[in-house]
């Protein structure tokens, strides 16, 4: 079953399970030992965009503390057959100083279930464009499982690191 919540730049679709149940004691959307709720997301962030902002924002909106895991240079390469144009280290920092952001890890794996195990988040953001898909109608149910709230963002469709790039090359092919 599926909510809508709107909200200025599009709706945010929730993916809600009935037979959601912590595992571990926690009550599902709540941290029992600092009652809090924790967001995750992730994302290459390589040259960091609106895009990105309006991700990372619409998240913490929706949680107390927001933990980002950036793609390490070693996984983009594994995945995409290619390095990003910044180095993890400089994507990492530029991630970190984002207000929104409460803490940055490396994503280094693309296993999310994998983790929520290392960091018990709460709710997992994700952007719309992934919205029914195989891989991420199995983490509804594995999340669903876990007391993890799976919420879609709205994806920011006029600008993306491949359109960014995709311009610089155009317009050094007529330079």
């Amino acid at each position: 079953m599926e909510q809508y919540e709107a909200e200025v730049g599009g709706p945010v679709r929730h993916a809600v399970h009935a037979h959601a149940s912590a595992t571990d004691g926690r009550t599902p959307g709540r941290r029992n030992d600092v009652n809090e709720i924790i967001g995750y997301t992730t994302g290459v962030f390589d040259m960091f965009h609106i895009g990105h902002l309006n991700v990372l924002r619409r998240a913490s909106e929706r949680c107390d503390r927001l933990v980002v895991g950036v793609t390490t240079d070693e996984l983009c390469v594994a995945r995409k057959g290619k390095s990003p144009v910044i180095p993890f280290e400089e994507r990492r920092e530029i991630v970190a100083s984002v207000r929104y952001v409460s803490s940055v890890v490396a994503q280094s794996s693309m296993d999310k279930v994998g983790a929520w195990h290392l960091h018990r988040f709460d709710r997992m953001f994700v952007g719309d464009d992934w919205h029914g898909s195989d891989q991420w109608h199995r983490y509804e149910r594995e999340f669903g499982d876990l007391g993890v709230e799976l919420l879609y963002l709205p994806y920011t469709v006029h600008t993306s690191s491949t359109l960014l790039r995709q311009r610089v090359v155009s317009e050094e092919a007529v330079s």
